[in-house]
């Protein structure tokens, strides 16, 4: 897809107006409640009954004291890394074209291709197509099936001259994934990581202090509300073709809107949450702009910039939450308009 410079400058005008990063989160308190332990018995204490009679007679009996323990809280649990690679010996094509299509069922496909002019990869499913820039040294991209089950054209473009394009490659293939959630579970060209990026070990020890999944969410957007400012001067002069790198991002401490939205995609995804990016246009200035959505079975947590609902996918927006936007403006989705999701 080509990215328009000026929707990130008049992204980067709004936000000039903002303020620092806004946000509030409530932790759960859990009160222990503690006693001292001997090995002695503890004193006698009395117990009355009655019996046939009806007279009350009193007994005596000893009880040793017992521990009080506080209940243990429930830890979020990640799933195994879910990971992505490009398998050249299970690959279809010709001289110039690798097309992987060895994982579709974990929900993205593979390509490799090489030509002395700038290549294209199309991606088609029904009525929509997403178009992807890739190396045309043979450097393997990785891009998510993000259209669900069903029949996919795949077709490699390489440029002629200007901005006209030739079909180099063209192939077919009837896609069967495991579960709609694999797409936004792995790693790909626009939320490149691995096992052993620092994001993801980041994103690790937050999980650990976490409850559950809605928790470990929270945990990632406070830490990127709290340490990644918006990059104006990038955003000024941001290329067509411009992908992020979310440890970057992480050890710079800025970044542009696609920027967050990869970074906040890594962190989650490697801890087994779903979560896209999305590319839309957000309302009233129509601004094009990029978010995450996340999807989570918990519900009842309310955050700044988010709510998660039960079995919803919800929407995050943490550019404008860490830049100090007000949660108003992101409001409740209905000022933003999907247009392409990774």
């Amino acid at each position: 897809m080509v990215y328009k410079t000026k929707y990130f400058c008049l992204l980067a005008a709004l936000l000039l107006f903002l303020g620092g990063c806004a946000h509030s989160r409530t932790d759960e308190q859990e009160t222990a409640v503690s006693s001292q332990l001997t090995d002695q018995e503890a004193p006698a204490a009395v117990y009355t009954y009655s019996t046939a009679d009806g007279k009350g007679k009193k007994i005596e009996k000893t009880k040793s004291q017992k521990k009080t323990k506080s209940k243990k809280k429930k830890s979020y649990k990640a799933p195994g890394f879910a990971g992505s690679a490009f398998h050249a010996e299970l690959a279809q094509g010709d001289g110039n074209v690798l097309l992987d299509l060895s994982a579709t069922k974990d929900g993205y496909v593979a390509i490799a291709a090489w030509s002395p002019a700038r290549l294209k990869f199309q991606v088609t499913k029904g009525e929509s197509t997403y178009t992807y820039d890739i190396a045309s040294d043979g450097t393997p991209s990785v891009f998510p099936l993000q259209g669900g089950d069903g029949v996919y054209m795949f077709r490699v473009m390489e440029n002629v001259v200007d901005s006209q394009y030739a079909q180099l490659y063209i192939a077919e293939a009837e896609v069967a994934i495991s579960d709609e959630f694999q797409p936004f579970l792995r790693p790909s060209a626009y939320v490149n990581y691995t096992k052993d990026s620092q994001c993801v070990k980041k994103a690790a020890k937050l999980a650990k202090k976490a409850g559950n999944a809605v928790e470990v969410v929270s945990g990632v957007y406070d830490y990127i509300c709290k340490t990644v400012d918006y990059d104006f001067p990038k955003a000024a002069n941001v290329q067509s073709g411009y992908l992020p790198n979310p440890d970057e991002t992480m050890e710079t401490g800025m970044g542009i809107c696609f920027d967050y939205a990869s970074l906040a995609a890594a962190m989650l995804r490697s801890q087994g949450i779903p979560t896209r990016v999305i590319f839309g246009y957000v309302s009233p200035d129509n601004l094009y702009h990029a978010w995450n959505m996340f999807y989570t079975k918990e519900t009842g947590w309310v955050t700044v910039g988010f709510k998660a609902q039960k079995d919803q996918w919800t929407r995050m927006d943490l550019t404008f939450a860490a830049n100090g936007a007000e949660s108003s403006f992101i409001g409740d989705g209905s000022n933003y308009q999907d247009a392409y999701m990774y």
